[in-house]
C-alpha cells in the first residue's frame, strides 16, 4: 500500500464506479423504486389492545385481506421489545367499508382494542413530500459550495459534490434493486449521509491544501495528493470502522421500523468512505486540468 498510487490508478476506480453507476442508474429507470405511504399516500390506524400483541400476530389478519405488506410498529421504549399493547398501523389507502372488516377481524382475533387514531395521507401530500426532500438535498449541496469555496476554492467545492452525487446514486441504486421501501426517514439518511462523506473529504482536501504550500518542486502533485490521502488514511479507516459499528447494531438490533434507515446508512457510510479515499482526490486533480502523473 505504501507505494500503491491511488491517483496514478485512477482508470480502475473511475472504472468500478461507472460500472456500478450504470447498474444502479439502469435499475432507478427501468425498476423504479419502491415508495412508502410517506410518499405515495395510505392509510393509519393507531390501535390500543386491551393485551400485548405481536407484529406476526397483527400481520396474520391484516394478510387475509391482502394486507401483509402494510408496515407495524410496536409502541415500546424497548426497541427489542416483541409485543405490545399499542399498535400503529400503515397501509395503502383503503376503503372504509373494508377497513371497518380489517378492524372486525382484528378484534375476533386478537381481542378488544381501543382506536387512537385512524387517517388518510392523500398522494398529494406525499408528491409535496418528495419536492421538499429534493429541495433539502439541493439546498444542502449548494451551502456546502458556498462553504467549502470560501475555505478551499471551488475546485474543491465542486470535486466534493461530485462525491456527493455519487454517494447519492448509490443509496439510491440499492434501494431500487432491492426495493426496499422508501419512507420519510430515508430522506434522514440520506442527509445524514451527505453530512458524513463530506466531512470525510474535506479532511483529506485540508491535508491537500496545507501540503500545497510546502509542495516541492521535485514532487508531482500527484505524488502530493497520494501522500495527502495516505496521511489521513489511518484517521478514515478508524472513523469509518467506528461509525460502522454502530449503524450495524442499528441495523440489527434497532428493529423492523428503522431497518430501511440503518441500511440507508450503512450503504453510504461505506461509499462515502470509498469517495472520499478513491475519488475525490482525482476529481479536484482533473478539475485543475492536469493529469495524473503531473
Amino acid at each position: 500500500m505504501k507505494n500503491f498510487s491511488i491517483v496514478r490508478n485512477w482508470k480502475i476506480f473511475f472504472a468500478i464506479t461507472i460500472i456500478g453507476l450504470m447498474i444502479g442508474y439502469g435499475s432507478m429507470i427501468f425498476r423504479g423504486f419502491n415508495l412508502g405511504i410517506d410518499f405515495t399516500g395510505g392509510s393509519i390506524m393507531d390501535l390500543k389492545f386491551e393485551k400485548a400483541v405481536q407484529v406476526a400476530q397483527v400481520r396474520e389478519v391484516l394478510s387475509q385481506h391482502n394486507l401483509g405488506s402494510a408496515i407495524i410498529q410496536l409502541e415500546s421504549s424497548d426497541s427489542a421489545a416483541t409485543e405490545s399493547q399499542g399498535v400503529l398501523i400503515r397501509t395503502p389507502v383503503i376503503a372504509d367499508n373494508d377497513r371497518t372488516k380489517v378492524m372486525q377481524d382484528m378484534e375476533k382475533s386478537l381481542g378488544k382494542f381501543d382506536i387512537r387514531r385512524v387517517e388518510n395521507v392523500g398522494a398529494t401530500i406525499g408528491g409535496e413530500l418528495i419536492q421538499q426532500a429534493a429541495i433539502a438535498i439541493f439546498l444542502s449541496w449548494v451551502l456546502m459550495v458556498l462553504y467549502i469555496t470560501i475555505r478551499f476554492q471551488l475546485n474543491f467545492a465542486l470535486a466534493a459534490i461530485i462525491a456527493l452525487i455519487i454517494d447519492v446514486s448509490v443509496t439510491l441504486s440499492w434501494f431500487s434493486l432491492l426495493q426496499l421501501e422508501i419512507d420519510s426517514t430515508f430522506v434522514a439518511a440520506l442527509l445524514t449521509v451527505v453530512g458524513y462523506s463530506v466531512n470525510g473529504t474535506i479532511v483529506i482536501f485540508d491535508r491537500i491544501r496545507e501540503n500545497l504550500k510546502v509542495h516541492r518542486r521535485t514532487e508531482t502533485v500527484t505524488d502530493m495528493i497520494d501522500n495527502s490521502i495516505k496521511s489521513t488514511l489511518t484517521r478514515t479507516i478508524y472513523t469509518t470502522i467506528t461509525t460502522l459499528f454502530a449503524i450495524v447494531a442499528i441495523f440489527l438490533f434497532g428493529g423492523e421500523t428503522i431497518h430501511n434507515f440503518s441500511f440507508a446508512m450503512l450503504v453510504g457510510c461505506c461509499s462515502g468512505a470509498y469517495t472520499s479515499i478513491l475519488l475525490a482526490g482525482t476529481i479536484w486533480l482533473f478539475l485543475q486540468h492536469k493529469k495524473a502523473g503531473e
